[in-house]
């Protein structure tokens, strides 16, 4: 069980944890994994006519199959593009066209439309490190989503996708984090989560 009352270097260090398994996954098991959530978000968010989501890096759940598999959906989708300073993500039409933005993440080529143009979107796919049983995700620690999902719709569905190992009962949260309503892993497939009380 995780601590929730953790201090931020212990939560810099279940990054680092968190960061090497992903490091360290055989790539067999990265695939499969990609195959099943993709499956899984698609299922989830169908219906949706604006989503954004995220372009995973290698490392990440869905990896080689998003955000290519998102055209199934017919919706219009955002992807975010991180700004050469400051931590305010922006946002873009994904086209298919990608190129390599800082940190050497992979962003939409297109126009920027802005920080707000997230509240358009029906539903948000957030990245995450790990998540726990009432929505409460660890993130990179950069802040960068915390800034957009003050943008998001208040209805918003917002998801994240992980590996089955990185569901755990509990989190550290802060007044600012914003759970996710749901949660996609390979073995679990979409599975609705219940916001903490108290």
């Amino acid at each position: 069980m995780i601590d929730p009352g953790m201090s931020a270097a212990a939560k810099d260090e279940l990054r680092r944890r968190l960061l090497l398994r992903r490091r360290t996954r055989p790539a067999t098991e990265r695939a499969a994994a990609a195959e099943a959530v993709t499956a899984a978000l698609l299922a989830g968010l169908r219906g949706v006519g604006t989503l954004a989501a995220f372009v995973p890096d290698a490392e990440e759940p869905g990896s080689g199959r998003l955000p290519d598999g998102y055209a199934e959906l017919g919706a219009q989708v955002l992807l975010p593009v991180i700004p050469e300073r400051g931590r305010v993500l922006d946002w873009a039409l994904s086209t298919g066209e990608l190129e390599t933005g800082r940190f050497g993440l992979s962003q939409p080529s297109g126009p920027r439309l802005g920080p707000t143009a997230l509240a358009a979107a029906e539903a948000v796919v957030v990245p995450a490190l790990a998540v726990d049983r009432s929505g409460i995700r660890l993130g990179r620690g950069g802040g960068y989503y915390d800034r957009a999902l003050l943008h998001a719709r208040p209805d918003a569905v917002l998801v994240t996708v992980v590996f089955d190992d990185e569901r755990v009962d509990e989190l550290p949260s802060e007044p600012h984090d914003r759970p996710v309503t749901a949660v996609v892993t390979p073995s679990g497939g979409w599975q609705e989560l219940a916001a903490r009380t108290g």
